[in-house]
């Protein structure tokens, strides 16, 4: 074991040193987030028959999904600190009170196991928490996607609109892959500005100009 994989953390009993060079690699970045995410998924089926749900006291079982929920907030997302005193801040509670929900035989932590993160953090994630983020993040990137193709066609519709009915040069048309290099090159060139008929104007000479 080297000295720096060495560490500290709770557990049943209290704290004794763990290896963390052989710890499984956290599958979500640091730089993901989840801000605004304002729901969790929840199986309701699957929490049911849950062991946790079926053992743990209610007290215990409150503050479980307290950590839950908090997990969502936290960096990476759908994980917590190893860190007692950040995990007993975070649930509204001392570090003392902490240490004995932790004495129980199922506690708030049950089912949560230290990864390692690729910030260089050592952290608790749990299974489900972590498919849950994963499959939340997959809904993200795709709402995000579908936004920007809403946009994008957008765009080419009302380019489409002024080259052919203010500008009227249809012709321009003819070519099919006109439209999408000229929109890309005015994203490129002028990503900022309001597609007036003006610039549209100077915006084409200029294209075309470099195409000749």
């Amino acid at each position: 074991m080297s000295m720096n994989a060495a560490r500290s953390v709770s557990y049943k009993g209290g704290l004794r040193p763990v290896d963390t060079d052989d710890l499984p690699e956290y599958p979500i970045s640091a730089e993901d987030r989840l801000d605004s995410h304002y729901f969790i998924a929840w199986n309701l089926k699957r929490w049911r028959k849950s062991r946790f749900r079926a053992l743990a006291e209610p007290e215990v079982g409150w503050f479980g999904f307290q950590l839950i929920c908090e997990s969502h907030d936290e960096t990476p997302v759908g994980t917590l600190p190893c860190d007692e005193r950040l995990l007993a801040k975070t649930i509204g509670i001392t570090v003392d009170r902490w240490r004995q929900l932790c004495e129980r035989e199922v506690t708030p932590l049950h089912g949560w196991h230290r990864v390692r993160c690729d910030n260089g953090e050592i952290r608790y994630a749990n299974a489900v928490v972590t498919e849950v983020m994963i499959e939340a993040l997959k809904t993200k990137r795709k709402n995000a996607s579908d936004t920007e193709q809403r946009r994008r066609a957008k765009r080419l519709k009302d380019l489409e609109e002024m080259i052919t009915t203010r500008i009227q040069a249809s012709r321009l048309l003819q070519n099919p892959q006109f439209l999408e290099r000229f929109n890309d090159w005015l994203e490129q060139h002028y990503p900022d500005q309001q597609r007036r008929e003006t610039l549209v104007r100077q915006a084409l000479a200029e294209f075309q100009a470099e195409l000749a």
